[in-house]
């Protein structure tokens, strides 16, 4: 059983209750100062629980925190999706993995390798459209990531593609002007029509904990972020992160990566999420 839950527990239905001592579990946990001290002030006092009590509880408060975010209806005449991120979240995997759900949903994809800055980025994306047998829009290196992406919807309306889903530069949160030029490309995406990208969603590896709130915040001063897709999910860390963003930004969980396969990739399941969470117990 994990510490945090072992302490929830012990706080709760056993005696010389910890409260101080089960908040910083929380938020050490990376569900967030905000939700820590909210669910100790709720369960604090209560008297004669059980272990299932404290953790029926627990389950009722997270469930009602993330609440329920499901893909939004595909735009029209072209679905764009925007995938955004830091290095090493899994972002053009997660690129890849998105196609092949929409892929296996029976609509045609276009993949946009907006990563000008690494040649292996775009060489990386039309491996991944090869083998799902999707059309992928590639940008000479060093040019203008907005203008392959621009590129990318004129040619999805030419050929036919219903979804596009680009996949930027991964680009550490804190550098103002790299995010500024993610800036740019919602922007220009923005010319094909004020809703585009109908999907701005951020790729946050759940098990690095407080770091992933901290890039929520700053990407979601750069794009208007729809949601987030929580890569990694099969690691052995907790994932607390995602309640955090979803609490403190309002990002929810879209989509959830649990493995290498293409098929290990869907829509966020938040009864998943608690089985998890509460693994053990």
């Amino acid at each position: 059983m994990k510490a945090w839950l072992q302490r929830l527990v012990a706080s709760v239905s056993g005696g010389g209750q910890d409260w101080d001592g089960l908040e910083a579990a929380l938020v050490q946990a990376d569900f967030g100062a905000r939700f820590a001290g909210e669910f100790v002030q709720r369960v604090r006092g209560e008297a004669g629980w059980g272990a299932k009590d404290v953790v029926r509880v627990a389950r009722e408060a997270i469930r009602s925190g993330l609440g329920v975010a499901r893909p939004p209806s595909l735009g029209q005449p072209v679905h764009v999706i925007l995938l955004v991120g830091v290095n090493g979240t899994g972002k053009t995997t997660s690129a890849a993995k998105l196609a092949g759900w929409h892929i296996r949903e029976g609509r045609r994809v276009r993949l946009a390798a907006a990563d000008t800055f690494r040649a292996a980025a775009g060489d990386q994306l039309e491996i991944w459209g090869r083998r799902l047998g999707a059309p992928v829009t590639v940008g000479a290196p060093g040019s203008d990531p907005a203008a392959t992406a621009f590129r990318a919807i004129e040619e999805a309306k030419a050929g036919g593609e219903a979804v596009v889903i680009v996949d930027t530069a991964g680009r550490q949160h804190t550098r103002h002007n790299l995010m500024a030029e993610l800036s740019k490309v919602a922007r220009v995406l923005g010319k094909h029509g004020p809703e585009l990208p109908q999907e701005a969603l951020l790729v946050v590896d759940a098990n690095t904990g407080a770091n992933a709130l901290a890039q929520a915040r700053e990407f979601s001063k750069a794009v208007r972020l729809t949601g987030l897709v929580a890569s990694k999910l099969d690691g052995s860390g907790l994932g607390g992160a995602i309640f955090a963003i979803r609490q403190e930004c309002g990002i929810p969980p879209v989509w959830t990566g649990t493995g290498e396969r293409l098929e290990d990739f869907g829509p966020f399941d938040v009864e998943a999420y608690l089985d998890r969470l509460f693994a053990g117990f």
